[in-house]
């Protein structure tokens, strides 16, 4: 335990720089929750995917990607002991934060031009409940640099560390179109 604390003291001093050098923007806030996401307009790079509500993500759509604010909620899970339970505070804090999300891209200046919303983790659980759809990686040397730098949060957030389970995850694309977004968390 004194060792996870450590660890994310150190990184709670680092996260400023990661997030001042990644341009990450906060989403702000709402009825007194603070989301848990931090989003950067990107172009896609990946291969064509078509989304179950018909929308076709293809090379150079404009798409807002999400990262987890992982200091954030590590902090506020680090006391919770049982892996399950800690799977569900993470899981409650998307959760809450999508009508944030979904709120800040109706209101974002290139709203019509961004098709969707997209993240890459290894804690997938529950996802598809949130309106995710599941893309995985093909690329060898990018499944592996993703999953060396995702390892960390992965290792923060459970309490049952075991090579075996380790070496079973894999890194997974999270997309949803703004859309279905919009439908899901703003009633739209």
């Amino acid at each position: 335990m004194f060792i996870r604390h450590s660890i994310i003291s150190l990184w709670t001093l680092f996260d400023p720089f990661y997030h001042l050098v990644r341009r990450l923007k906060y989403i702000g806030t709402f009825q007194n929750r603070k989301a848990v996401f931090r989003v950067k307009l990107i172009k896609y790079k990946g291969k064509d995917f078509l989304l179950s509500d018909g929308t076709l993500i293809t090379k150079n759509d404009r798409l807002l990607k999400i990262h987890l604010h992982n200091v954030r909620i590590l902090k506020e899970v680090i006391k919770v002991n049982d892996s399950l339970h800690r799977t569900r505070a993470i899981y409650r804090m998307v959760e809450q934060s999508m009508p944030i999300l979904a709120m800040f891209l109706e209101n974002h200046r290139k709203v019509d031009d961004i098709k969707g919303i997209i993240g890459i983790t290894m804690l997938n659980k529950g996802v598809r409940k949130l309106g995710f759809e599941l893309m995985y990686p093909d690329n060898g040397f990018y499944i592996h640099f993703k999953r060396i730098s995702q390892m960390p949060i992965y290792l923060l957030s459970t309490t049952s560390l075991s090579i075996k389970k380790i070496k079973r995850k894999k890194p997974t694309y999270l997309l949803m179109s703004k859309e279905q977004l919009f439908e899901k968390y703003l009633g739209a």
